[in-house]
């Protein structure tokens, strides 16, 4: 009989995120009650990249997996594929991911060292590929193993807010986030989630951000806002829609949230779910926004197509590289970015020195047009809706910084650990280094 309430917890971690944990799930009954024929635990974390404040507290992991290995379990699993433009590998090692897994005996999953397995998805009606260890893992053999969600508590600038639902598009490889990572972006989060729910999300809102989930460090005063609580349920839905208005945003202001929704793809109507600790959600709720600083260097210049120039692709990608790359290493302006379509071809024309066109409906309509001008030199271009390698690699040649630089591990460390995931497979889509 399908449910029609969901419980929905949140847990004040001031006291210490072990009791938080433990809180959370006692709730529901204890961790021993999750604990399938297998006795394994698969946990997602959200390691999108290494820098400050956008990937999970490595403190909240630990006790997550230190909880189940005391309910029970056999082998814990730590399982990740970041962001583009970075590999897997390394991120668990800048984060301490790694060093968590060590200490506590969990096995780190490297998600992009793995075969994939192509998935229909229905909604946006293409496949992706899916990591191999998920579907073998989670999809064949769901029912003997427990699959826990553990996102952060962020806004985004391309999504609106980064959680549960969001956080599953870590188990598809990178190459299958570059199509449709413009307006149909939503679609495909409610897709994949369509064809795999975890068990249950526990949310790591120990701060929040506000301006997007890649905050720079020189704007992290404006950007992170402390919150020291974490949200819990057996609903991941309903968590999203509880984490959402936490941050203030209504299920219909999050697409992916409402078209999970709409297709009853679990409990996303406010009134269904019954917010346990009401007054710390009350106490603690806040106003964020997705939009981004737009703290650009003060001689860069955009030209945005009055089409197809998507937020959810080339425009806030290509935007909060720029901020990064600006703000945390010193990258210089001086130059020209063309994003979307039906940008104004006398603008373009007018255009002299350094471009860099994100996107493949700005480069369709003018990448051959300006190279002949300009000369091959001058001009970068990432195609597709989010090459988020080619987009690094464009704007570090053009912003006068190189992508090693940008690693929170030392050079040499760097390139070890590539060489090692390349053994090993890695299907990533790392930034040109040469």
């Amino acid at each position: 009989m399908e449910k029609t309430r969901t419980d929905v917890i949140l847990a004040d971690a001031a006291g210490g995120i072990a009791g938080a944990v433990s809180a959370v799930f006692g709730h529901f009954g204890g961790g021993e009650k999750y604990l399938g024929p297998s006795r394994d635990i698969y946990i997602k974390v959200n390691g999108v990249g290494c820098e400050p404040h956008v990937y999970t507290d490595p403190e909240v992991l630990r006790e997550t997996v230190s909880y189940f290995q005391k309910c029970g379990a056999r082998t814990v699993y730590v399982m990740e594929n970041c962001t583009q433009a970075n590999f897997t590998r390394l991120v668990f090692r800048a984060t301490g991911f790694l060093r968590v897994c060590r200490e506590t005996g969990a096995v780190p999953v490297y998600l992009d060292e793995t075969p994939g397995v192509p998935i229909f998805l229905e909604g946006i009606e293409a496949f992706v590929d899916i990591s191999r260890f998920v579907y073998e893992r989670l999809m064949e053999h769901g029912d003997d193993n427990f699959y826990l969600s553990l996102p952060k508590l962020k806004t985004h600038s391309m999504s609106q807010v980064t959680l549960s639902l969001k956080n599953q598009f870590g188990l598809i490889h990178q190459k299958s986030r570059i199509a449709d990572h413009n307006y149909r972006i939503h679609q495909k989060f409610a897709d994949i989630y369509r064809v795999l729910r975890p068990d249950f999300a526990l949310v790591d809102g120990l701060i929040a951000t506000t301006h997007g989930h890649y905050p720079t460090a020189y704007n992290a005063e404006k950007c992170v806002v402390p919150m020291n609580l974490l949200i819990g349920g057996e609903d991941p839905l309903a968590v999203d829609v509880v984490g959402a208005a936490l941050m203030g945003f209504a299920p219909e202001d999050v697409s992916h949230l409402e078209l999970s929704r709409a297709a009853g793809i679990g409990i996303g109507d406010p009134e269904r779910i019954d917010i346990v600790n009401q007054p710390l959600f009350e106490a603690r709720k806040k106003q964020l926004t997705c939009e981004l600083l737009d703290d650009y260097p003060p001689d860069l210049a955009f030209l945005r197509g009055e089409k197809r120039c998507c937020k959810e692709g080339c425009r806030r990608n290509t935007e909060n590289v720029v901020e990064m790359i600006y703000r945390d290493h010193g990258g210089r302006g001086g130059f020209t970015i063309l994003m979307g379509k039906g940008i104004d071809r006398d603008a373009v024309e007018q255009v002299t020195g350094r471009v860099h066109i994100a996107g493949s409906c700005a480069i369709q309509d003018h990448g051959v047009f300006l190279e002949a001008r300009l000369g091959k030199r001058s001009v970068t271009m990432s195609p597709g809706c989010n090459d988020l390698a080619l987009t690094v690699y464009g704007l570090c040649r053009q912003m006068g910084v190189h992508p090693i630089r940008m690693s929170r591990v030392n050079p040499l460390h760097s390139a070890a650990l590539l060489a090692v995931a390349r053994l090993k497979g890695s299907s990533a889509n790392i930034v040109p280094l040469v």
